[in-house]
């Protein structure tokens, strides 16, 4: 029987159908699952979460091959493709659902997301606080069926429309 090697992250870096595309098309990514974590409701729907009710962010699960992937490269696409210093916002989405979020799946992700926060913060010309909340991962709850793949299954190439 051969051993499952792969490990889990999670992310909240605004509209969860362009972050799980960037997240899919990652090499040592495994799968990848929009949904919702971070909030107090039970099994919460796209509508709950959207009306704010839940406290929920939309995030991708992403399942990767830590001997093919890192878990720091996973952390640098994350700060590659949302804008950390926004406060719960992403583009034209606004609300705490939008939250920039990392929850962290075992102590070496939580110091291994700030290392990365902090580096990020100290680089040269980065003059914006980074609003990023680093937290423990809690349960998450896989979004609806339409949203799994969402840019894929529509052709879309982002989710904003301006």
């Amino acid at each position: 029987m051969k051993e499952d090697k792969t490990q889990k992250a999670t992310f909240g870096a605004g509209c969860f159908w362009g972050v799980e595309d960037a997240f899919r098309k990652l090499k040592g990514v495994k799968s990848t699952k929009a949904g919702y974590m971070g909030g107090h409701l039970k099994d919460p729907t796209y509508e709950d979460v959207c009306r704010g009710d839940s406290g929920h962010a939309e995030v991708v699960q992403v399942t990767y091959n830590p001997e093919e992937v890192s878990y720091m490269d996973l952390l640098d696409l994350f700060w590659k493709i949302h804008d950390p210093t926004t406060l719960n916002r992403q583009g034209p989405d606004i609300g705490y659902q939008y939250r920039s979020a990392i929850f962290y799946h075992n102590l070496e992700q939580k110091a291994q997301a700030l290392i990365s926060m902090e580096k990020l913060q100290s680089s040269p010309g980065y003059d914006r606080e980074i609003v990023t909340v680093i937290e423990p991962a809690t349960t998450f709850y896989q979004a609806e069926e339409y949203h799994q793949q969402y840019l894929e299954k529509t052709g879309k190439k982002s989710c904003h429309f301006f």
